[in-house]
This record gives C-alpha cells, sequence and structure tokens, in this order.
C-alpha cells in the first residue's frame, strides 16, 4: 500500500498558477523578472570574482560575502527560470519530483542565508569591540567553520522537511495558488493529514528566525554600546559605516520574512504572499550585491581599478 501510495504521489502533477490572474501583465512582469534575475546573476557573481581576485578584499568580512553572493545566486536561479518560463507559457505544470527538488533546494539556501547573516553579524562584532585581535579572532580556520554551520544547517533542514512532505500523498492534478513550490502550498494539495508535516516546518522556522535574531540583536547590542564609548567622532563615523551595509541586508531580508509572517491566513492574503515571496526569493538575492557594492569604498575601489586595467590591457 505504501509503495502503490509513493508511485502515486510520484506520479503527480502540480499546477503554478503564478500570476495567470493578471494575463494582460505577463509580457511586463516577464520583462522585469528577466531584468532582475540578469542583474542578480550579474552582481552576484560579480562580486565572487572581484573578492577572489583583489588582495584588498581578502579578508573575513568579504570572505563571508562571498558566500552570500553564492547563496543569493544559487537561490534565485532555483527560483527565477521557472517563474519565468510560467509567465511565457500556458502549461504551467511541475512534476512532483520537480516541485519537491525546488522546494529541497529553495529550503537550504533561504536556511544558508539566514543564518550566514547572523554569522556576518558576529564578524562586524569583532571588527568593531576587538579590532586590534579581529586578524587573531577571526583565523581562517574559524571561518571556515562558521561558513560551514549554515550550509551544514540548510541542508539538515531542507532534507527533514523534504523527507516529511514525502511521507506525504498526492493524488492526481492539484493546483498551487503560487509561483513557486512552498512548503505550506505543497502541503495544502496534500491527499493526507498534514499536521506533523506542518508542525515540524512551524517549530523549524521559528527557530531559525528566533535564534538568527537573537544573535544579530545580541552582537549589534554590544556593538552600540562599544561605538558610543568611542571619544572621537571619526571613529564612531568609521565604524558606524562598517556596520551600514550588512545592518542594510539584514532589515531587508529580516523585515520581510516577519511580514510573510504576520499575513493572516485567508484567500485576500494569497496577493499580498506572492508579492512578499517574490521580494523574498527575487528581489532581495538582487539587493545584496548593490548594498555591498555602493556603499563600500573597498568594493568601488576594488571595480575601479578592475575596470581602469581592463581598459588599458585592451
Amino acid at each position: 500500500m505504501l509503495l502503490a501510495e509513493g508511485n502515486q504521489s510520484a506520479g503527480a502533477t502540480l499546477t503554478l498558477l503564478g500570476f495567470s490572474e493578471y494575463p494582460d501583465l505577463q509580457g511586463p512582469l516577464f520583462l522585469v523578472f528577466l531584468t532582475v534575475y540578469t542583474v542578480t546573476v550579474l552582481g552576484n557573481l560579480g562580486m565572487i570574482v572581484i573578492i577572489r581576485i583583489s588582495p584588498k578584499l581578502h579578508t573575513p568580512m568579504y570572505f563571508f560575502l562571498s558566500h552570500l553572493s553564492f547563496v543569493d545566486f544559487c537561490y534565485s536561479t532555483t527560483v527565477t527560470p521557472k517563474l519565468l518560463e510560467n509567465l511565457v507559457v500556458e502549461d504551467r505544470t511541475i512534476s512532483f519530483i520537480g516541485c519537491i527538488m525546488q522546494f529541497f533546494l529553495a529550503c537550504i539556501f533561504a536556511v544558508t542565508e539566514t543564518f550566514m547573516l547572523a554569522v556576518m553579524a558576529y564578524d562586524r562584532f569583532v571588527a568593531v569591540c576587538n579590532p586590534l585581535l579581529y586578524t587573531v579572532v577571526m583565523s581562517p580556520k574559524l571561518c571556515a567553520s562558521l561558513v560551514a554551520g549554515p550550509y551544514t544547517w540548510g541542508i539538515v533542514s531542507s532534507l527533514t522537511l523534504t523527507y516529511f512532505l514525502l511521507a506525504l500523498s498526492f493524488c492526481g492534478s492539484n493546483i498551487i495558488n503560487n509561483f513557486l513550490c512552498e512548503h505550506s502550498v505543497i502541503v495544502s494539495v496534500s491527499c493526507s493529514d498534514p499536521y506533523i508535516s506542518q508542525m515540524l516546518c512551524f517549530v523549524t522556522a521559528i527557530f531559525n528566525e528566533v535564534s538568527s535574531l537573537v544573535v544579530i540583536l545580541t552582537t549589534y547590542i554590544f556593538i552600540f554600546v562599544t561605538v558610543i564609548k568611542m571619544p572621537s567622532a571619526s571613529g564612531r563615523q568609521k565604524a558606524f559605516s562598517t556596520c551600514a551595509s550588512h545592518l542594510t541586508a539584514i532589515t531587508i531580508f529580516h523585515g520581510t520574512v516577519l511580514f510573510l509572517y504576520c499575513v493572516p491566513n485567508s484567500k485576500n492574503s494569497w496577493l499580498i504572499v506572492k508579492v512578499g515571496s517574490i521580494f523574498y526569493t527575487v528581489v532581495i538575492p538582487m539587493l545584496n550585491p548593490l548594498i555591498y557594492s555602493l556603499r563600500n569604498k573597498d568594493v568601488k575601489e576594488s571595480v575601479r581599478k578592475l575596470m581602469n586595467h581592463s581598459i588599458h590591457f585592451c
């Protein structure tokens, strides 16, 4: 019986409605999301390349930033191509395995980004509160461990949630009123009782959000106290500028996550959820490299040197 249910689920097809209720907007939305995705790919891959080839950026801060860019690139690439496809084709179906794989990968990168931002907050804490010991404390071994942690927990969380999703049964053709395979919309079309899977997802999401925010808020409280005690205004300004880009990134990221948690569960909230999910999965991966490049003198200087070198070489 279990084998039969598994085969039935594996053969099920799901339909991602996306923004099909707005047929006149399909073309403009395709152009907008294609532009956003292009900027995301160029921005994040460009950031990784610049950090790798510029000796001045071979520091723990930019090491973490390169991994954040990698996660953003992977996250956007997991979601956006299917979104673009569904805006130009009439057949919006996705196989059950394809839907599960999209959720599995998106979950890995979402959880990884959540804790990568917390790791970067700790890096800023050490840089501001213990500047003389910064290079000693943030050793290559510690940096590698701090980066491995978010990836590992992202994989563990995603594997656990995906396992319990696969334990559910899905029958025939199912309509998903979203543009991506999120946990909530997958369990909503299940033929079996999704209570355990839903509770596990809820507990995991709350743990990830609360624990990462506790780390971020704690580190920034210490940073704020340290900055206030600095005798010179220039020192305070430099410390604040060091944290400005990261503060902007975490405010946008966690602000969007908390907003989605607060959306009431009703039919009228589907559009709000879609728009919030677009911002969370498509727009934020584009914004992060822009935030760190536009507000960072070292990155802008490295880009300028690279461009001058390329022009001179040509």
